[in-house]
């Protein structure tokens, strides 16, 4: 079963997973986001995808999802050298820095509590994230073009790639595309017929969004969706 909640740390959710016999519960999408981990006792993070990540055997997990574009300036690593992976903090960080955020989640009455103590702690401790990015997101979430949005934040396409790819993990278009696939998922999970969903996404049409899908998340729509009478 997963559930989520908002968390303290502005934009980011604290969620568990622990395990059920809910079809597809292992298949995590692409979001935007980073997340850390806690999985048997051990702190690892979640890079970016592009693809669906199928999750392993059944256990239980706990993390913290980041805003997206927010988590590498907490974690100390560009973005685009964790793509499509699942590394251990371990090899990420110093041993005595592992060690004490380990504690701090053994110290929690719940790992997920204790997660978001080691979040909120790097928030502080980093700099403020980029204001520019924040923006980019915001837009490319509501369904604004690419190049549309680039000019209204004065940067030029190389420098917009080279930005991207060190807070997302990879470029502009590929966070729209996924950020897209959010919101038509949103649209037809709450019933929207899937012609609709199309359109209202921003796809050219149904076989569009279905194609994109499948590239995405390797399933077809209504493998994601809940048996809802759409047309």
């Amino acid at each position: 079963m997963y559930r989520e909640r908002a968390s303290r740390l502005p934009g980011a959710v604290v969620w568990t997973s622990t395990p059920s016999g809910d079809r597809g519960s292992g298949l995590v999408l692409p979001d935007g986001c980073m997340d850390l981990l806690w999985h048997d006792g051990r702190l690892l993070v979640a890079g970016p995808d592009t693809r669906a990540h199928l999750v392993g055997e059944p256990s239980a997990w706990a993390g913290v999802r980041f805003h997206p574009g927010t988590a590498p300036a907490l974690l100390g690593v560009p973005a685009h050298e964790l793509r499509d992976s699942r590394v251990d903090l371990a090899d990420l960080w110093p041993t005595a820095e592992v060690r004490r955020a380990t504690a701090r989640v053994h110290a929690a009455d719940r790992p997920a509590r204790g997660l978001e103590e080691v979040a909120l702690r790097l928030a502080a401790e980093a700099a403020p994230p980029d204001p520019a990015l924040a923006r980019l997101v915001t837009a490319l979430a509501a369904g604004r073009p690419v190049t549309a949005t680039a000019d209204e934040l004065g940067l030029g396409p190389r420098q917009l790639h080279r930005r991207s790819l060190r807070a997302f993990g990879y470029g502009p278009k590929t966070l729209a595309r996924i950020l897209r696939l959010r919101r038509a998922l949103a649209l037809a999970r709450a019933g929207v017929p899937f012609a609709e969903t199309a359109a209202r996404a921003g796809y050219a049409d149904q076989p569009h969004l279905s194609r994109e899908v499948r590239t995405l998340t390797g399933l077809p729509l209504r493998e994601l969706v809940p048996a809802t009478p759409h047309s």
